[in-house]
């Protein structure tokens, strides 16, 4: 039998995988657009050892959900997204789900320069493959660090509506209040800097 008759009636999985702390427009333009190549995506929600999250993993997984369902409802002739939260490697979540592929949002030339390396080691490693699809342009410069950032410095959150839905604006708005959230732990941080 040949490979692409094996293939017919394999569906084609995508694993979106990142932190989402916070979901961007930048994330949901990419999510939306490859809706059209894949018979399903599942959006990964992983923890990075790396980094300090703003979000605890249930409020990443309950915003992200809420906006998924709403790309979901305007276009439902497209692939299926469902939300999921993982711990571990990403390769590893990819193939406990049978993902033909790992989908990565490219940002810029610097985003690509990393995503390269490690798109090559996982298909080295695991013998999976990565696609990926550009942001678009007004998102080119969207960083979750960057919103991080601001919203731990106290900064005016309703200057970043044009990156962020506005449930997460909302929710960014309550940690800005919250004395006991990442927020302030953040803020210290940078004055420390």
């Amino acid at each position: 039998m040949s490979p692409s008759a094996q293939n017919m009636g394999q569906k084609h999985i995508a694993i979106y995988a990142g932190s989402f702390d916070p979901i961007t427009y930048g994330h949901l333009d990419v999510l939306a657009r490859a809706r059209c190549l894949f018979d399903s995506i599942v959006l990964g929600i992983g923890i990075n050892p790396e980094k300090s999250p703003m979000f605890s993993l249930e409020e990443r997984v309950t915003m992200a959900r809420t906006l998924v369902e709403e790309i979901v409802r305007k276009d439902p002739d497209q692939a299926p997204v469902t939300v999921e939260h993982y711990h571990g490697l990403t390769v590893d979540f990819a193939t406990a789900r049978g993902a033909s592929a790992i989908l990565r949002g490219i940002r810029n030339i610097t985003d690509l320069a990393d995503e390269c390396q490690l798109a090559v080691t996982n298909r080295h490693v695991a013998d999976i493959e990565t696609i990926f699809i550009f942001t678009a342009e007004q998102y080119a410069f969207t960083s979750s660090s960057l919103i991080r950032q601001i919203a731990a410095m106290g900064g005016p959150l309703e200057r970043l509506s044009y990156i962020l839905p506005p449930l997460v604006l909302e929710q960014l708005k309550i940690k800005q209040q919250d004395p006991d959230s990442p927020l302030t732990r953040m803020a210290h941080d940078q004055h420390i800097d």
